[in-house]
């Protein structure tokens, strides 16, 4: 079956933006729609300049649609990505999760599998504390976290992060490695079966349930009571 997963990402000067296509990759080679979405730029014209790989990436960047609360609604899963700030997602990211107010209000969050990525200049520069910050928006939401885990031998060769991708670009700002790619890719490809899995098995759910032969299981469905 088609699922339909939104890539959804915050970059400044393009590591996130290339872990964000190999996750877009990832979850492609299901066989599942992906919509690949940038969030809006908050920071001004004089903080990018002052930084020439941002002002290439941001110049770059506007050929990929800018993420709108649609696309929340359009998907089946979610992946985010944000570089780590301080050990939170950048401000870019929290305001579009900020906008997604009525979409949580009417429960059309919940259930819908969501994974997480990011990128820090330092190998202990706060990468667990932001995809463990953005868990925090996810169990408001109801949705069901798809960590990469230590499910494959590329988690570990990128480095061993299971709650998801983390890539630590360093002092010389070389962007995403080999490695760290293909671990977006895997956790891409992870999210979107798991959806499949998942969807899958409500419509057998379903189609049990509307020829009378679903059964009822919870604890104690006898006539006695306890």
């Amino acid at each position: 079956m088609t699922v339909k997963v939104a890539v959804i990402y915050y970059s400044a000067t393009g590591t996130v933006h290339a872990l964000a296509q190999a996750v877009a990759e990832g979850a492609a080679s299901t066989g599942a729609g992906v919509r690949l979405r940038r969030v809006a730029e908050l920071a001004p014209d004089s903080a990018i300049d002052q930084n020439p790989l941002w002002r290439q990436h941001a110049d770059a960047a506007t050929s990929i649609v800018q993420a709108s609360v649609e696309d929340l609604a359009w998907a089946d899963a979610f992946a985010f990505g944000t570089p780590t700030r301080f050990g939170a997602p950048a401000a870019q990211l929290k305001q579009f999760i900020d906008q997604a107010g009525g979409l949580w209000q009417e429960g059309r969050l919940a259930d819908k599998p969501v994974t997480a990525f990011t990128s820090a200049f330092n190998r202990h520069g706060g990468s667990e504390a932001t995809i463990l910050s953005l868990g925090n928006v996810f169990y408001h939401w109801g949705a069901l976290i798809v960590p990469p885990g230590f499910t494959d031998p590329v988690v570990y060769a990128a480095g061993g992060n299971p709650y998801g991708t983390s890539l630590v670009t360093g002092p010389t700002g070389d962007g995403a490695d080999a490695a760290a790619l293909e671990a977006a890719r895997y956790q891409g490809r992870r999210l979107a079966q798991i959806t499949i899995r998942l969807l899958e098995g409500g419509r057998v759910t379903d189609a049990a349930a509307s020829d009378g032969s679903s059964r009822d299981t919870r604890a104690g469905t006898t006539s006695q009571t306890a």
